[in-house]
């Protein structure tokens, strides 16, 4: 395993980014379409074709994910990735068309320094089709796709991945878009708050500081006392090989979510859109209680080291007043 998303057998992830807007793209493209579900706990999200990821809904199976920047102007990205799958004559069929389902979510980042003067329509769309187009079993981590432009608190944030598997074979994997209001690292220090749930030192190996203060547990967040709702969120995708009806999609979504609360804090705040997609391709039977109860619990562990990977991986962004990365001050 390479401790990443497509540790999962049939998925496949991209990025495409431009440097000058200090923006970008994630593709996750399945080979077969997977049964999917999300769970929203943010108070300012931005999402695209996620009413049908609702256990009661028609369709089945999505395609594909995006996961972008550029707020609401991002969730043009979708009709790139929709587009490029399109060609390769995936989707859902109705009469004969084929209608590719890929659901996406959006963060903000449009007052990172770059260059948003992009004339009459952004580059969202180019961006999504060219990382579908890319989409491969190997991806870069840190500052690239969506999480190029992405901040946290303190620190520059970014896009990571991790994996694991139960003690029964099934795998599940998780990628995540770090551009958190809150805090990935404790107080100025080295440590991740997602340190108890590190594997062989994959994000610095520091641990928890000796110990806590009172300046440790204070509130810092983006922006501070002028934070303003929707200019932030995580986004995260958690896949697994297991087979699961989208109502245990949904479970299991849920379960990850308190993955954000061991690696972000403070975090599910009204200034943040923070979203998981949850998606199944099928491979593995699991039983439907004590089984995906594990799944969900190991998808949460894996959800908090996707997180501090992306900051641990970021690099800072070449303008003036950018935030340092991880790496600046503590590598």
């Amino acid at each position: 395993m390479k401790n990443l998303l497509t540790d999962i057998a049939g998925v496949k992830v991209g990025h495409a980014d431009d440097a000058r807007v200090a923006s970008g793209v994630t593709a996750i493209v399945f080979d077969r379409p997977a049964v999917a579900s999300i769970d929203v706990r943010g108070g300012g999200p931005g999402t695209r074709e996620c009413a049908l990821l609702d256990p009661v809904a028609t369709v089945e199976t999505i395609d594909g994910l995006v996961l972008s920047g550029g707020s609401a102007f991002g969730l043009d990205a979708g009709a790139g990735v929709h587009a490029c799958l399109a060609a390769q004559g995936r989707g859902f069929q109705v009469g004969g068309i084929s209608i590719p389902i890929v659901p996406g979510a959006i963060m903000f980042d449009l007052l990172n320094g770059g260059d948003k003067n992009w004339g009459q329509y952004p580059p969202y769309r180019e961006l999504g089709y060219a990382a579908a187009a890319a989409a491969s079993e190997d991806f870069a981590l840190g500052s690239v796709g969506a999480g190029l432009g992405a901040t946290t608190a303190t620190l520059k944030g970014g896009l990571g991945s991790a994996s694991a598997e139960t003690p029964d074979g099934v795998r599940v994997g998780a990628l995540a878009v770090v551009n958190a209001v809150g805090n990935v690292t404790i107080g100025d220090g080295p440590w991740f708050w997602a340190a108890p749930y590190e594997i062989d030192g994959e994000f610095g190996g520091c641990g928890l500081p000796p110990r806590f203060t009172p300046e440790m547990l204070a509130m810092r967040i983006k922006g501070a006392a002028a934070a303003k709702a929707g200019e932030n969120t995580t986004l995260v995708a958690v896949v697994t090989d297991a087979a699961l009806t989208k109502t245990q999609a949904k479970r299991l979504a849920m379960m990850a979510q308190t993955g954000f609360a061991r690696a972000i804090y403070p975090v599910h705040v009204p200034l943040d859109g923070d979203v998981v997609f949850a998606a199944a391709t099928g491979d593995k039977k699991v039983d439907p209680l004590v089984g995906l109860t594990e799944l969900g619990m190991i998808a949460a562990n894996t959800v908090a080291r996707a997180i501090a990977r992306g900051v641990y991986h970021a690099s800072a962004l070449p303008f003036p007043d950018a935030q340092p990365a991880w790496r600046d001050l503590f590598g």
